[in-house]
Formats: structure tokens, sequence, C-alpha cells
């Protein structure tokens, strides 16, 4: 049985959140949720929610609570990091100029699914 948790308009570059992403995939979601704990992005924090998401989703579905041996069992099938829309804002610059700055943001989706 699969599980599936996204988060969408987290205000954070898709490419902050894949350096995060990248290092899960593939793994077992506890094991995910360990490496996210003790890794220093901002990412990390973010990431670490949707997985959570995602096994609570997954006792959802079931209707009755898991073991910690099934979370265990539990493993990340897909991830990814999507660009969201970008906030376009402007600094003043010299002479009269300006120049853009781009505040993106990103959309992460996550499935888990059991072994």
């Amino acid at each position: 049985m699969q599980s599936k948790a996204h988060t969408k308009w987290l205000r954070m570059s898709p490419r902050k959140v894949r350096r995060v992403v990248d290092e899960i995939r593939g793994k077992s979601a506890a094991d995910a949720v360990t490496i996210l704990r003790f890794m220093p992005y901002s990412a990390a924090r973010e990431v670490e929610k949707v997985l959570k998401s995602a096994m609570y989703n997954r006792v959802h579905a079931a209707k009755q609570p898991i073991s910690e041996d099934e979370a265990g069992d539990l493993k990340i099938v897909e991830v990814f990091a999507d660009q969201g829309p970008t906030l376009k804002r402007i600094q003043p610059r010299a002479r009269g100029r300006w120049y853009p700055i781009l505040k993106r943001s990103s959309h992460i989706t996550l499935v888990l699914s059991d072994v």
C-alpha cells in the first residue's frame, strides 16, 4: 500500500531542497528520519515534516496503528522537489536603475510504500 504527502509553495529554492531530497531517495522511512534529523540544512526540517506526514497518512489509510517494525518497513519510493511560482521583487541600484530579486518557491512530493 502506498501513501503520499506533499507540500506546496514552500519558500525555499528547489535547488536547496533537492540537495536534501537526493540523500533520502530509496531509503527506509526510519533511516530517512534519522538522516534528516542530523542534517545541517534548513530544508531538512521541511522534508522531515513531509516524510512524517506521509507516514501518518499510511497509518490513517490502514485504519489501525502501525508498530515501529512496520514503520521501518516503509520505503521511500518516490521523492522530488519541483519549482513553484517565483515572486519577483526589485532592488534599487545606482543611477536610477533596478536589479531583480527572484524569491523562488518549491513543491515537495513524497511517496511511501510497503517493502
